[in-house]
């Protein structure tokens, strides 16, 4: 439940996700090797993703950007107040659309399938959500981000990935987890990309997703004694066991997660890396 905190001690925590409701990878650049996947640093480190991609993309002020799956609205919430932009979010669900007016009143929100996205922004990105899109879709997709970008504009992808092309995804996460999940490899990525974008950087940070999962897992765990009376013990074995093979997953890189800058055709050269 979106909506739900729940006071422990004197502190004000929200179960699992921190109080960013960021359901995505974090990055620790940042924080101190043994304090990495701690739980305390959750919400510093999901804020260090949000302004790695902030500037990456090099946004100023008045610049107008989407959100292709938005989710709860923290990453382009957090573009808005320190980047002075105009944002816009999609999202499928209705319950992130009703949670994003009550919290995030600033973002204009619509309830869309990026299909159906009309317009031209200053920057396009997704974090988390091409996971979702599926290989047959994939040329689609950045054909779609392509046609939302003005000329000068520039685009970022924040995916999981594999190291290969994988033709089916793990039955029992598709089962219980992610139902019509697929992970992209690069090839997959680069190939469909191709004829809207250059990408002007590759980033591989998963051993992040390692460090975020641990943390997950730590939160849910406290959370536990709270919220038990809502779940029962199966859920609890499941939800532990999906947390901790993602992470085991990700240290060992037989996933990874990939950002991708995507500039114009001939304008990569131009672009500076940022970590």
């Amino acid at each position: 439940n979106a909506e739900h905190h729940y006071n422990i001690g004197n502190d004000l925590y929200v179960p699992m996700l921190g109080k960013t409701m960021a359901y995505s990878c974090a990055y620790w650049k940042d924080v101190p090797d043994k304090s990495k996947g701690d739980p305390k640093y959750l919400d510093r480190a999901q804020e260090a993703k949000f302004d790695l991609i902030c500037r990456k993309l090099g946004l100023q002020p008045g610049m107008r950007v989407l959100e292709i799956g938005c989710g709860w609205g923290g990453p382009l919430s957090y573009a808005m107040r320190k980047y002075g932009v105009e944002g816009v979010g999609i999202t499928p669900a209705s319950e992130q659309v009703a949670y994003i007016k009550k919290h995030h009143p600033e973002i204009k929100v619509r309830r869309q399938d990026w299909r159906e996205v009309t317009g031209q922004y200053d920057r396009v990105y997704s974090i988390g959500m091409f996971e979702h899109v599926g290989p047959k879709n994939y040329r689609g997709y950045f054909d779609k981000v392509k046609a939302l970008t003005k000329p000068g504009g520039m685009s970022l992808l924040h995916t999981i990935g594999s190291p290969r092309t994988r033709l089916t995804t793990d039955p029992w996460i598709t089962k219980y987890i992610f139902p019509g999940g697929h992970i992209p490899s690069e090839a997959q990525i680069r190939r469909a990309s191709k004829a809207a974008f250059d990408i002007a950087d590759w980033h591989e940070m998963g051993t992040n997703y390692d460090h975020t999962l641990m943390a997950w897992h730590a939160n849910f765990q406290k959370a536990w004694p709270d919220i038990a009376d809502h779940y029962d013990e199966r859920f609890k074995r499941m939800w532990q066991y999906y947390l901790l093979i993602c992470a085991g997953s990700f240290r060992s890189q037989t996933n990874l997660l990939f950002q991708a800058v995507m500039t114009d055709q001939g304008a990569a050269e131009s672009y500076t890396p940022v970590r």
